[in-house]
């Protein structure tokens, strides 16, 4: 009797570790790499167009945007993940809204102490994050039912997505607009003039849309074939 207990106590011993999910485990690392593809926000999902058309006139200020939502996405999903079941539901978007707001807040005083130029011409859409379809999207969609890592990956990838489409978009205004990356100046003045059209918010919503049907051709998986 007490070997069958043991041997049955091994077996459950055995089955616990099994149901242990490595932290990178395959189903955890399509959270990161879906978003950058199959699922990506902005040309699959068509969400957050607003600050890709605001922002992405230069590299810089394309990856400062980048990395704050990184931030916000990233650590908000993981808050509320951690914190889910003891929010009313009654209340639940005003908490996500005043976490949200607090690492906003907290992106926007790193940038004003360490990076004063980007924080004056980025505060306002900064301060967009607050209401950006993307971060309250994933809260409600995925943080508020799963665990604090997976939601943190989720957020990791949805922002990491984002981004990846606000540099691309960047790139091309910048270099094609002023014949600058980041700043500094790749084709010369004397025989490439500045193409002011490039660096307008119309421009901006044309590539996001070239990138639509480029994503779209390369990946066939998106294509509604119904």
């Amino acid at each position: 009797m007490a070997d069958a207990l043991v041997k049955e106590t091994e077996q459950q011993g055995v089955v616990e570790v099994k149901e242990k999910e490595a932290l990178f485990s395959k189903k955890n690392r399509k959270l990161i790499t879906d978003p950058l593809n199959d699922d990506n926000p902005i040309t699959v999902q068509v969400l957050g167009i607003c600050s890709a058309l605001a922002v992405t006139v230069s590299m810089k200020n394309a990856l400062v945007m980048t990395l704050a939502v990184i931030f916000v996405l990233a650590f908000s999903n993981l808050t509320v993940s951690v914190i889910r079941n003891g929010i009313p539901p009654r209340i639940r978007m005003i908490v996500q809204l005043v976490i949200i707001a607090t690492l906003v807040t907290i992106v926007n005083e790193v940038l004003k102490t360490y990076s004063f130029s980007a924080y004056k011409e980025l505060s306002v859409y900064i301060g967009l994050i607050i209401t950006n379809c993307i971060v309250m999207g994933r809260l409600e969609a995925f943080a508020m039912g799963n665990g604090p890592w997976k939601s943190f990956l989720d957020g990791l990838g949805n922002a990491a997505g984002y981004g990846i489409i606000l540099l691309i978009v960047a790139f091309f205004r910048e270099f094609l607009g002023t014949g600058k990356i980041f700043g500094f100046e790749i084709l010369a003045d004397s025989w490439y003039p500045d193409n002011g059209i490039l660096i307008m918010p119309v421009s901006a919503m044309f590539l996001v849309g070239i990138l639509v049907w480029a994503h779209r051709a390369w990946n066939r998986r998106l294509v509604d074939i119904s």
